[in-house]
């Protein structure tokens, strides 16, 4: 070892440094590693409308399987009776009836009577809850029930089927001989 190398390895041990640290000083800091790379930008497929709304236009054509509610909508009922209109109603009513409770179940937001006194307090949920008439103040508010509301106790619909297209209500149906 040459004189100069002793000298600085003693100087080192004196100054409590070591070769090691040494070194690192007169390599400089180490490099940085670099940054990750970023991740790649979600791709957002935005669903068609019939995709978006598949489960409206399924339940559309539940209702009209069983109770035939698009026909009686759009048939002009103006050249009927209203003892026609009234049991194509009931036939429709029935089968519509049927399939709601089904497949979402119904029932009151509020138990009381139409036309009953109620209190809503101040901070009500909007969701329950629509104020008409004189709404003014910060509540509490006295006033009378004019609809029960109706809130889904359950969603029991299955899955679309992916095989179908969704925009098909009700298929034309053909009777052969």
């Amino acid at each position: 070892m040459s004189f100069f190398a002793r000298l600085k390895l003693a100087l080192a041990i004196l100054f409590g440094t070591t070769p090691d640290d040494e070194a690192r000083k007169a390599l400089g800091p180490p490099p940085a590693a670099p940054p990750p790379p970023a991740p790649p930008a979600p791709v957002i497929v935005k669903p068609t409308p019939e995709q978006q709304h598949a489960a409206a236009l399924f339940m559309l054509g539940l209702f009209q399987r069983e109770g035939r509610l698009l026909d009686f909508l759009q048939e002009d009922i103006a050249s009927f009776t209203d003892a026609e209109v009234g049991a194509a109603a009931r036939l429709v009513h029935e089968g519509c009836r049927k399939t709601l409770a089904q497949y979402v179940p119904i029932t009151a937001v509020v138990k009381e009577t139409e036309g009953a006194t109620m209190e809503i307090p101040q901070g009500f949920d909007a969701n329950r809850f629509r104020l008409t008439g004189n709404v003014a103040g910060a509540g509490p508010w006295k006033g009378s029930l004019k609809h029960h509301g109706w809130v889904a106790t359950k969603v029991l619909l299955p899955d679309v089927p992916t095989t179908v297209d969704v925009k098909v209500i009700a298929p034309a149906e053909v009777e052969l001989p």
